[in-house]
């Protein structure tokens, strides 16, 4: 009787233990996106390795203004390691990586006790056990002084909160960083501006900045580099202020901070317009909504909580950057400084962006799922070219001397070729146009090396022009997006045969001998001696078996050059199986890209930097597309968690982001400036699109489990869709695409002609009529 008593009891605490295990991956499952997203993602990152070379952006989609913890010193462009252990402020930042580094550039950090404001003097030990990361909310524990720190952004504002412990001495601290800064603290307010910047700006360029506290300051001091002053304002090189207040045990003190491109009135605008009276909870709840606004708009079923986690992850980074670099004025009009001419202009303005990066993914997906957005940023780049006679290749906030290629073409083509309207075509076309005659007030703007490509269908290796096989490709790719959007709009057959004839330039630096792209010198010649794995020289952080494919407008012309697809698909696989060998010798060390690469176990494919991230689609072209179908699915399983250490290797402005984003849903836009997707492996069950025009397109994934990488089958609204390419068109329209998964390759699905993405020349060699 006892034991069969004992056996009842046990048996019920078995069930009733039972009972919140379910309940608790029950509540997993139905956690909300916003809360999956880890922005700490990518921060576990340094000079030698980067696993990212992010920081945690506190901010609305796409705002003005973003805040982060800052642990490193002022202008480290690692201004914020995962590993470290104090922090110096939370700052507003601009930064949109670490190698371009920072603008408009102010902090706030809480001490306790005597007045210190020198960063290495003020700053804090904390944990990350005491840290809460959200993308629209943080707070951190200051260990050293018992306050606990938070901020709520808005898209032009914030909030911060401060619990300060018992004392007469609590102080914040306000840096107004160096390069030239002010400050003047009237009664409960702080007005200041912060010059600091890293290039591409006017002489006349300043933050303005405005806090106000809701409690009484008992005391302010002014400080510089060199002491602190018992007055109220001060201008100079580097300066800040300290304010003291007096509080009771657990008292919240609360900052409302704003700041403006344009002016203090400006900034005080916003403030009203963004904040007003809202408590801290109502901006944090509206930071929220933001998020959670976008994040609706993609609904996930199946894959596990990591899997939905690093999504949402890298949706949120794609959502980041260009970001709105304007302002609505008194008559709520949209208006901008200009960091091209330095003046105040109506019209919107967007910065922070390298389109050497994000031409790839994260304007294309801009174009399906943020067509209004897309349009204002189109409006921008034609400002830009009024402001400065040029378009912006790499922009923070004005012209930057970083990258090659004039890639604006292709997210301006891709745009209008895929039905966005809304802007100045005929100004940006004129624009496109010109960026192909020459180079502009920097390398990177324009073509450098144009009067040569233009005459010899190529960038010659020995004229003093670094990188030039890739210039090379990327100027004939673009060459190509202004022919299809030439087309588009009407414009003359004659500029329309000049581009494409460009376009097939890539063809001038092939090697039948070595079977890879090859520098090539101004006599015709190869450059010589070659070694394919020779990292930068003629190409750009990386090497041939990188840049060899950077064909995205004629796969099968490439195809063609290597003999077949049987050739190119054993060349695809060679990069894949081969040992991560590198020649770094035109460095002169081991750069990180050439790390990251190394240490992925997956051959010379570099992931980590974005030459070669279309690469794994490309045996959709040439009959082998499980091929595709199985790497894409090891990248996304190996190289992407959701965890400080989350990407291998620079997530630059949401492009690494967006392949993820982009082939976790099933396909990825291997040749933006063309209407179609290239399709991989599903990684979710089904995934729904909510799109702009009302409609919604899903992809479903039947029997997707593990082992199941490879598609069976595939229908799209019903019908057999045996093609490895999905048109805009369709997309748009909204509907179903679905697709029987398997553990085992089907190797006869989309290995005919019919099932090829678009290329210049098809299988055969012929030219597509449909150019």
């Amino acid at each position: 009787m006892f034991k069969s008593l004992l056996y009842i009891v046990g048996l019920c605490f078995s069930i009733i233990g039972l009972l919140p295990a379910k309940a608790h991956a029950q509540s997993r499952m139905a956690t909300a996106p916003v809360d999956l997203v880890n922005p700490l993602m990518g921060t576990d990152s340094d000079f030698e390795l980067s696993n990212g070379n992010t920081y945690p952006a506190i901010a609305t989609p796409w705002g003005m203004n973003f805040w982060s913890p800052q642990t490193g010193k002022n202008g480290d462009g690692w201004m914020y390691a995962y590993s470290a252990k104090t922090i110096r402020g939370l700052k507003q930042t601009h930064q949109p990586s670490p190698w371009i580094n920072d603008y408009g550039v102010f902090s706030l950090m809480p001490v306790v006790g005597a007045p210190k404001f020198k960063e290495e003097e003020r700053k804090s030990y904390f944990s990350h056990k005491a840290e809460e990361v959200k993308p629209y909310y943080y707070s951190v524990y200051m260990a050293d002084y018992d306050v606990l720190a938070e901020m709520a952004p808005t898209e032009r504002a914030n909030q911060m909160r401060f619990t300060f412990p018992e004392g007469e001495n609590s102080w914040v601290v306000i840096d107004a960083f160096h390069k030239g800064s002010s400050i003047k603290v009237e009664g409960n307010k702080i007005i200041g501006y912060s010059s600091y910047n890293s290039g591409g700006v006017p002489e006349n360029f300043k933050n303005y900045f405005i806090i106000e506290f809701d409690k009484d300051i008992q005391e302010v001091k002014v400080w510089d580099d060199e002491k602190s002053y018992d007055k109220s304002e001060l201008s100079g090189e580097h300066v800040g202020a300290l304010v003291r207040f007096k509080t009771s045990e657990k008292e919240q003190v609360t900052a409302k901070i704003a700041s403006s491109f344009i002016s203090h009135e400006q900034a005080a605008l916003n403030l009203k317009r963004e904040i007003g009276d809202d408590s801290f909870e109502t901006t944090k709840e509206n930071g929220r909504k933001a998020w959670e606004t976008e994040f609706d708009r993609f609904q996930i079923k199946g894959g596990t909580e990591k899997e939905r986690a690093t999504f949402f992850s890298c949706l949120y980074r794609t959502m980041l950057f260009p970001r709105k670099f304007y302002e609505y004025n008194e008559a709520n009009e949209v208006v901008h400084y200009s960091p091209y001419n330095g003046e105040v202009l109506p019209g919107y303005m967007f910065t922070d962006n390298g389109f050497w990066d994000t031409f790839r993914a994260v304007f294309p997906f801009f174009t399906v799922m943020y067509q209004e957005l897309d349009a204002q940023i189109m409006q921008g780049l034609a400002n830009t070219y009024k402001e400065s006679g040029w378009l912006p290749e790499w922009a923070s906030p004005g012209h930057r001397d970083c990258m090659i290629g004039s890639n604006s073409a292709s997210l301006i083509a891709d745009a209008y070729i895929k039905g966005i309207r809304g802007f100045d075509a005929e100004v940006l076309y004129e624009a496109m146009i010109k960026n192909t005659k020459g180079k502009g007030p920097l390398n990177s703007v324009g073509r450098f090396g144009a009067e040569y490509y233009n005459k010899l269908g190529y960038v010659p290796y020995d004229v003093d022009i670094n990188e030039n096989a890739a210039r090379t490709l990327e100027y004939a790719y673009a060459d190509f997006c202004i022919a299809q959007m030439g087309k588009e709009m009407g414009k003359s057959k004659k500029d329309y045969k000049l581009y494409m004839k460009r376009a097939q330039n890539y063809r001038n630096l092939y090697d039948q001998e070595s079977g890879w792209m090859r520098g090539k010198n101004e006599n015709g010649e190869f450059q010589s001696p070659f070694n394919p794995l020779k990292w930068g020289d003629a190409f750009t952080e990386g090497n041939s078996l990188h840049y060899t494919w950077s064909v995205f407008q004629d796969i099968q012309g490439l195809v063609g050059l290597m003999g077949g697809p049987e050739q190119f698909n054993a060349k695809l696989d060679e990069v894949f199986e081969m040992a991560p060998k590198f020649d770094n010798s035109y460095y002169g060390f081991t750069i990180h890209e050439i790390r990251e690469m190394q240490i992925a176990n997956m051959g010379n494919y570099a992931h980590g930097n974005q030459p070669i991230q279309h690469m794994i689609y490309l045996y959709n072209y040439a009959g082998q597309p499980w091929k595709a179908q199985a790497r894409v699915r090891d990248v996304m399983n190996r190289m992407y968690t959701p965890y400080p250490d989350g990407y291998c290797g620079d997530e630059d402005n949401g492009q690494t982001s967006a392949w993820y984003v982009f082939s976790a849903m099933g396909f990825y836009p291997v040749a933006p400036g063309t209407p179609q997707y290239v399709i991989g492996s599903p990684l979710f069950e089904e995934v729904s699109l909510k799109l702009e025009n009302g409609n919604t397109f899903t992809v479903k994934a039947n029997d997707n489990k593990v082992e199941n990488v490879y598609i069976q089958s595939a229908t799209l609204n019903g019908n057999d869709w045996n093609k490895n390419f999905l048109n805009h068109e369709d997309l748009m329209k909204g509907g179903v695409l679905e697709f029987d998964m398997g553990a085992q390759p089907n190797k006869e699905r989309g290995t005919q002609e019919e099932s090829f993405p678009f290329s210049i020349h098809k299988q055969n060699g012929k030219v597509n009529p449909a150019l």
